[in-house]
């Protein structure tokens, strides 16, 4: 039951405080599975675009981190073709003391500021390193292609 006190209250929090650009809401009232979206930042490479993901939360929340699932694709070297995102956050750096409404904060840096550094996708962080010019034309394409309203 605890679980579900924590997340109803960050879910309250979320409402009455929402992130720029994030939005979150229950799938189908259930508590445990959110449908999220990030709407990319203007100065970002993904300008222009949406991106929906899902946010699944383990029944030991919080003492388990959320799992994150990005359903449109992207052409980013943090988040793999399945659309797993690479955050230390969600892995290794987890404690029960991190909240949703910062977790949700950090996938939307992550999305607004791809990096080389870590990467999930190293052909992509690659060419982000290597030819920037060409990381963001590819970037730009499928945003319009995936991701535009």
């Amino acid at each position: 039951m605890t679980a579900v006190r924590r997340i109803q209250k960050e879910l309250k929090d979320l409402q009455s405080k929402p992130l720029h650009n994030v939005a979150v809401e229950p799938k189908d009232d259930n508590l445990f599975e959110w449908n999220c979206s990030i709407k990319a930042d203007h100065d970002s490479p993904y300008r222009g675009g949406t991106y929906h993901f899902t946010l699944s939360l383990p029944t030991t929340f919080p003492f388990k981190a959320p799992s994150v699932t990005f359903k449109t694709k992207i052409y980013h070297p943090g988040i793999n073709e399945e659309g797993a995102i690479c955050v230390p956050v969600l892995r290794d750096e987890w404690k029960p003391s991190v909240t949703l409404p910062t977790v949700l904060a950090i996938i939307q840096e992550k999305l607004n500021n791809p990096s080389a550094d870590d990467p999930f996708e190293p052909d992509v962080a690659a060419m982000l390193k290597n030819d920037k010019n060409r990381f963001l034309a590819t970037a730009k394409e499928w945003t319009k292609k995936y991701a535009s309203s």
